[in-house]
């Protein structure tokens, strides 16, 4: 994938890290279109940025309203050939309470979302030179954090899916990138906007976009942030790393 020239749809596009991608892609010469689940914070982000071309409304937990979007995306912007699967939600759980409403709205949103988004738009990006399917998991997806388990497990998830994706398309025009965030200063979950231990938002923009940069284009983006989960189980320390990340909850 080239850095500018690509038409772009960017899922939560409308807050976060979603948003500051966006912006980024269309600041480099990108035509990107976001989606969300707010009209009002879409509208707002589409009027600001004049490279960002289209906004629209999807609630990735909904199968049939995701067929309906992606054929519609196609009709309207015949050109797109990215996609950044980058909407998400992240809640605590207790697991003890044995209420599913949580998890089961966790998987249906960064899980089943992606996979379906990406099953649907897949026969389009298979017909464009230079196309991407990126997916946004985490350091999570490496070790876990024992109080947000269902999200986890959903990146955890997303980057297997993202290898099995790579691989069966090694030999088509379609790339397959995997963004790997750490901890960032956004809205993810309360209190993470103002957490001096979460990356600021900014920082992190700045080095991802840098790591897009490159040449060849890596095919997992991992900010030197992540690396402490990312590389643990790599480096043998996986037993230490999931201790040192969950040992503030047991105290």
């Amino acid at each position: 994938m080239q850095i500018s020239g690509n038409t772009i749809l960017v899922t939560g596009g409308n807050n976060g890290i979603g948003r500051r991608l966006a912006e980024e892609f269309a600041r480099r010469g990108n035509r990107v279109i976001i989606s969300g689940r707010n009209q009002q914070a879409i509208d707002e982000v589409v009027q600001a940025h004049d490279g960002i071309v289209a906004g629209y409304r999807l609630d990735m937990t909904d199968a049939a309203a995701i067929r309906d979007f992606a054929a519609r995306i196609v009709a309207d912007h015949p050109e797109l050939n990215a996609v950044i699967n980058n909407a998400g939600i992240m809640i605590a759980e207790d697991l003890k309470a044995q209420d599913l409403d949580v998890a089961e709205a966790t998987v249906a949103t960064n899980l089943l979302g992606p996979i379906r988004l990406t099953s649907a738009l897949l026969p389009h990006l298979l017909t464009k030179d230079g196309a991407a399917v990126m997916t946004v998991s985490s350091g999570l997806a490496f070790v876990p954090l024992a109080a947000t388990p269902t999200y986890c497990a959903t990146k955890a998830a997303i980057h297997s899916y993202s290898l099995s994706l790579r691989e069966q398309l090694k030999d088509t025009n379609v790339e397959v990138i995997e963004i790997v965030p750490p901890g960032v200063q956004t809205d993810l979950m309360p209190g993470h906007a103002t957490n001096p231990q979460m990356m600021p938002l900014e920082d992190y923009i700045a080095e991802t976009m840098g790591i897009f940069e490159q040449t060849p284009m890596p095919v997992e983006n991992a900010v030197g942030r992540v690396h402490f989960l990312y590389k643990a189980t790599e480096q043998g320390r996986f037993a230490d790393t999931f201790f040192k990340l969950n040992s503030g909850a047991r105290e």
